[in-house]
């Protein structure tokens, strides 16, 4: 949740502050394409994802015992798709927010979903069909299967396999929406 907060609302209120302050429009006058342009922007966040990650990893272990069991090669393909996905979204709603504050409240829009129905708060499995159907949507419920897969019970690649497929769908359906909506002009 912590990742999904911080590259989410950081990424959509980056963006959107720079066509406020009208900065986007100098780059907009550059040959750039929108790939390079959500590259450019998302890459630096990218790092700060990881160092995130790499924090939770170390104070669940100290100060939660967490088991860490294994699959780690799952569990970093995991968080670097959700990291790229966070950040992809992020950036769509800073081609959709007008200003810094619409692009929070869209943020927060995101989180709520994300934070009732992904299992996160409540057990999945005891959440109504309609509420399950829409979890399945939403990525940190792939990404927490992940976590918990690798951290608690060392599952690899042949068992989270679903998973990251979704979280890679995730990543391609956002990022192409965002591409698509990257505005060339600011009328």
């Amino acid at each position: 949740m912590i990742l999904s907060l911080t590259l989410v609302m950081m990424t959509s209120l980056s963006v959107t502050r720079e066509t406020e302050r009208g900065t986007m429009e100098s780059l907009l006058a550059t040959p750039v394409q929108p790939l390079e342009v959500m590259i450019g922007k998302l890459a630096p966040y990218v790092l700060v994802g990881l160092v995130q990650t790499a924090i939770i990893l170390v104070m669940s272990k100290l100060l939660f015992h967490v088991p860490m069991a294994g699959g780690w090669f799952g569990l970093s393909l995991g968080v670097a798709l959700f990291i790229v996905g966070s950040l992809a979204l992020g950036f769509l709603i800073s081609t959709v927010a007008r200003s810094q504050l619409q692009a929070m409240q869209m943020s927060f829009f995101y989180m709520l979903p994300s934070i009732l129905l992904s299992g996160f708060m409540f057990p999945f499995r005891g959440m109504p069909e309609w509420a399950q159907a829409i979890g399945q949507v939403i990525p940190v419920t792939h990404f927490l299967r992940v976590v918990r897969g690798a951290l608690l019970k060392g599952q690899g690649m042949a068992d989270m396999w679903r998973e990251l497929l979704a979280l890679l769908a995730f990543v391609l359906v956002v990022s192409a929406l965002a591409m698509a909506r990257y505005r060339r002009t600011l009328d």
